[in-house]
Order: C-alpha cells, then structure tokens, then sequence
C-alpha cells in the first residue's frame, strides 16, 4: 500500500496488529511476522575521522567528484558517502578512486544515472526520474507502459507478471525515466542506463531492432505506446 504510514504494532498476542494510516483512512493489518527496513546508516564512528579533521555530514563523509575528502590523500567509497548505497555505485567510486591518485582522468559518476534494483519476486529496477518527478520537474512529457502480459516470450516462460515503464521528454525525446517489474527486469534495466548514458531518444529506441520473442523488446514496445505507433499491444 503506497502512500502509506505505520501507526503503531501491538506486538502482545499471537499475531502482530499493525495500525496503518492509509490515503482514505486508518486500517488495522494482521501477520504473524512484522519486517521494519529502515535504511542503510554509515558506520563511521569512532575510526579517527574527528582526529583527522575529515568533514561529514548527516551521518556521511563528504568526497568531491573524485572521491577525496577534504584532508589530501584519503579517499572515501560506497555508503558512508551521500548518493546512493548500493554495491554497483561503490564499486565504480572505488575505481575512481583507485585511478585519480594515480594521475589518471576518471569520469565522476552520474548519480541520476545509476540504476536501482530491488531483488524480491517479481525483479524491480529503475533508473532516471519518475513521473511526478519530471512533472515537478517542468518537463512535458510521453509516458509509455507495455505489460508483460503481452509478451510472448514472458508468456512461453511464464512470467507474465509486471511491465516496463518510459518517460520521455516530450519536445526533444529525451529519456528522462525508466521503471520495471516483473522476471529478470534487474538486467534489463541496463539498456536503459546506456541508452541515457549515449543520450540517445525515443526515436532511436524505436528505430533499434529488438529480437524476438524476448523480454527486452518490451522497451522498444513501451516507447511506441509513448508516441503512439504501437503494433503489438
């Protein structure tokens, strides 16, 4: 239930009641086991960096684009930095920061061009901005949503479950977003983040041949329904 807050869990009987606070009232949830993600906090306390005199923030040590800190020579990587905590974004700020002091030029990352994966049943990943973002952004903007329901080869395999999500830039065909859900979409999304890497539009989307029957023309086949020329849907 998105848009939603937990209240309070009484924890005391033989199942767990969680008060939750929805967008049209407040409901009670019934389980028999209650999981509370709360977030991924740096554990950087107490390893000298106050003797150093290194400068965080909010619980994170602050790096510029090559990932020094403001004390020359140390270097700082992955979730005790801002931006995302996630082991693919901390393992390219390690190879930054293993090439910069080694006098080479590596290029700083793009935060809103790094991909988000969630690795529950079915897959999530993203990358880029949302819908509302865009919108709040100022962007007019094409959205485009294709099924998996609709895909042959999801429906040979099974996984039927979920879609594919585009947002394009409506007066340049900038790819602005992509959003995923459904089997193996974790690697899908990398065509998406090349795809925004190269800056490439909804045009040369469209215009990529695709292979078929697969999973990942449901891009090309999001993108259509974006610009209205979709076949197959």
């Amino acid at each position: 239930m998105t848009g939603s807050e937990v209240l309070s869990a009484d924890l005391g009987g033989q199942n767990i009641k969680a008060k939750v606070k929805t967008q049209t009232g407040e409901i009670t949830l019934e389980a028999d086991i209650i999981l509370s993600a709360v977030g991924v906090v740096a554990n950087i306390e107490n390893i000298g960096l106050e003797e150093l005199g290194i400068k965080t923030d909010k619980g994170k040590i602050l790096v510029n684009a090559n990932q020094q800190t403001n004390i020359p020579g140390i270097y700082a990587i992955g979730d005790c930095t801002p931006n995302q905590a996630l082991a693919h974004k901390a393992s390219k700020e390690g190879i930054n920061a293993a090439e910069h002091p080694a006098g080479h030029k590596p290029d700083p990352i793009d935060y809103a061009n790094v991909p988000g994966c969630t690795y529950c049943s079915p897959e999530i990943a993203s990358v880029g901005l949302t819908e509302k973002a865009a919108k709040d952004g100022g962007y007019e903007i094409k959205v485009g949503k294709f099924p998996f329901i609709a895909s042959g080869k999801a429906s040979a395999a099974g996984s039927t479950e979920g879609f594919v999500k585009v947002i394009y830039d409506a007066k340049y065909g900038e790819f602005l977003g992509c959003h995923m859900i459904g089997n193996n979409v974790t690697e899908l999304i990398a065509e998406a983040v090349v795809a925004r890497k190269l800056e490439t539009t909804a045009h040369e989307i469209l215009n990529a041949i695709h292979p078929h029957p697969t999973m990942s023309e449901a891009m090309k086949e999001a993108t259509a329904v974006a610009y209205g020329e979709a076949t197959d849907i």
